[in-house]
C-alpha cells in the first residue's frame, strides 16, 4: 500500500512486523478485541510475528491467522529482530514493538510505532518511533484507515 504523508514521507508498505508479548498480546495471549482487525490486517499485508515466544502461547494463539511467526533463536535478539526486518526489506516494513529488545527493529524500519500497553514500553524504544500507541488496536487501525498516519505525521 503507497502513502504519500505530506511535508514527511512516501513509501510504500508491504510488511508488518510485530513483536508479540507486550505488544500484539498480553501475558501470552492475545486479547479478544483484537483479533478481527489482525485478521483484516493480515489480508491487506505481509504479517509477521516475532517473539521469543516466553509464554509458549504464540503458535496457538495465531493459528487462524495468515502470518508468519518467527521465533527467535540467538542470544541476541536485538540484532536479530533488526536482521529480520533488513531481510525483508526495511524500505517497505513496519516494525511494532515495546521492549528494549525491539529498539534496533524500530530504528530499522521505514516506519515504526511504539506501544506502550499494560506492559509498557521501554524508553529509547518509544523515542525511536515514529508513532506512539497505547493500544495495540489504535495501531492496527493506523493501517486499515490509512488517514490516520496521515493526520498524526504529516507537518
Amino acid at each position: 500500500m503507497w502513502f504519500e504523508i505530506p511535508n514527511y514521507a512516501n513509501f510504500e508498505i508491504e510488511n508488518i512486523v510485530f513483536d508479540y508479548n507486550g505488544t500484539l498480546a498480553l501475558n501470552g495471549r492475545v486479547d479478544e478485541k483484537s483479533k478481527e482487525p489482525l485478521n483484516k490486517l493480515c489480508s491487506k499485508f505481509s504479517v509477521f510475528v516475532i517473539t521469543a515466544d516466553t509464554f509458549g502461547s504464540v503458535k496457538e494463539e495465531l493459528k487462524d491467522f495468515n502470518l508468519e511467526i518467527k521465533i527467535l533463536k540467538s542470544s541476541n535478539h536485538t540484532k536479530e529482530k533488526a536482521d529480520f526486518i533488513k531481510e525483508l526489506n526495511p524500505n517497505k516494513t513496519v516494525a511494532i514493538g515495546n521492549g528494549n529488545n525491539d529498539i534496533e527493529m524500530i530504528k530499522t524500519a521505514i516506519l515504526s510505532i511504539a506501544i506502550t500497553g499494560a506492559e509498557g514500553c521501554a524508553t529509547r524504544t518509544l523515542l525511536e518511533s515514529d508513532i506512539v500507541c497505547y493500544d495495540i488496536n489504535d495501531a492496527i487501525d493506523l493501517f486499515l484507515n490509512p488517514k490516520r498516519l496521515t493526520a498524526t505525521l504529516r507537518r
